[in-house]
């Protein structure tokens, strides 16, 4: 399968390559002299190489083509009619005035997989806004819940807004491969940062339009389980999830504190969270006894849901993320050895892999160029 990606930034990028992880060849369409945004977001920056760049974009191949000019969307209509799926992240209309919309695409290759990503989508009234991650997750309502009580609002650590809807376009993009597959037909899938973002409130979304209960941010707390948060030990933080009777019992009698199991302000869950603020309290001054590695390996033993949390550097030196092989090396052209997070699916009869650093603004042009003039459509 040839992927033509004319997306930019986080969501696009993400997805396409996740489809480069599966096997495609992705074919990264940038512009001259500068590429993807991403290439310059920094610092952190190694020699020259942004991050941030090469965190989406292993698994592709770069070329650089002037879509503002003739010639240069004369190629990327030969690219769009020798690949299988094309997927674009620009503002809705601009693909249209660039005669690489889908129902000019579909002339060109009538079966083709064409997938948009937009900020708001293309029927609404924000349809011409821009979407990054921040505004979108304000929007949509992610930040509303984000942070602590009283406190400003709060963006996640990571783009999770462009992320969800990276996994999401993928995942239109295969189930549209699949039917082409069954029936010869192509397909336009669209997917939004907001419709990702609705998406993903899961109970929240569900607690207002059912219950008509609007959510807060919780901190590291949850809205309907009591304890289901972070407290503070001797020397860092651990995580506590009792998301039963059953847990809370065991967890209160791990601690030594077995008399809060059978108090009736904390015998169901309801009465947890009706009385969250005394038994956050009496579980924080316990909990603040001992190092959060003590109670780490107590919980854990006993059977309750437990994490400390870490920093970056020990999640990558855990025996765990070791073991998952999850973390890769692929010889970059410009940096060498450099290390990166590999795919998160395991396949036992076609894995999942990484074949091609993440590339070089456009490392690939000469090479793409050739086989579309010789009209070939490279296998990995």
């Amino acid at each position: 399968m040839r992927v033509a990606d004319f997306t930019r930034v986080v969501a696009g990028p993400y997805a396409t390559m996740l489809l480069g992880d599966l096997g495609a060849d992705v074919v990264k369409v940038e512009r001259p002299g500068t590429g993807d945004d991403c290439r310059g977001w920094g610092p952190p920056f190694k020699d020259g190489e942004s991050t941030y760049f090469l965190a989406v974009n292993r698994n592709k191949r770069s070329v650089e083509l002037d879509l503002k000019s003739e010639e240069g969307r004369r190629l990327a209509r030969e690219l769009v009619a020798s690949s299988d799926v094309v997927v674009e992240s620009f503002r809705p209309g601009t693909m249209r005035r660039l005669g690489l919309d889908y129902e000019t695409v579909r002339e060109l290759r009538p079966d083709v997989v064409y997938c948009s990503i937009s900020g708001f989508g293309t029927d609404g009234p924000y349809r011409e806004r821009a979407g990054y991650d921040v505004m979108v997750a304000a929007h949509g309502g992610l930040m509303s819940i984000t942070g602590t009580p009283g406190g400003e609002p709060v963006r996640t650590g990571v783009a999770l807004v462009d992320v969800t809807t990276g996994l999401f376009a993928a995942q239109g993009i295969l189930a549209a491969l699949l039917h082409r597959q069954r029936t010869g037909e192509g397909q336009h899938v669209e997917v939004s940062l907001l419709s990702a973002q609705l998406a993903a409130l899961i109970n929240a979304a569900s607690a207002y339009l059912v219950a008509g209960h609007v959510t807060g941010p919780q901190g590291s707390g949850h809205d309907s389980i009591v304890p289901y948060q972070a407290f503070r030990a001797r020397d860092g933080y651990v995580v506590v999830g009792a998301a039963n009777d059953r847990l809370f019992r065991l967890l209160a009698e791990t601690i030594g504190c077995p008399e809060l199991a059978g108090d009736p302000r904390f015998r169901t869950n309801a009465d947890r969270v009706a009385h969250r603020d005394e038994l956050v309290a009496l579980l924080q001054d316990r909990l603040s006894t001992e190092d959060a590695t003590y109670w780490e390996d107590v919980l854990w033993r006993a059977g309750v849901a437990v994490a400390r949390v870490r920093t970056l550097d020990e999640v990558f030196d855990d025996q765990e993320v070791a073991a998952s092989g999850q973390v890769v090396t692929v010889d970059h052209p410009r940096l060498g050895a450099v290390p990166l997070v590999g795919p998160a699916v395991r396949l036992s009869r076609t894995p999942a892999a990484v074949t091609l650093p993440p590339p070089l603004l456009g490392e690939h042009t000469t090479e793409v160029l050739a086989e579309l003039k010789l009209g070939t459509n490279r296998a990995r």
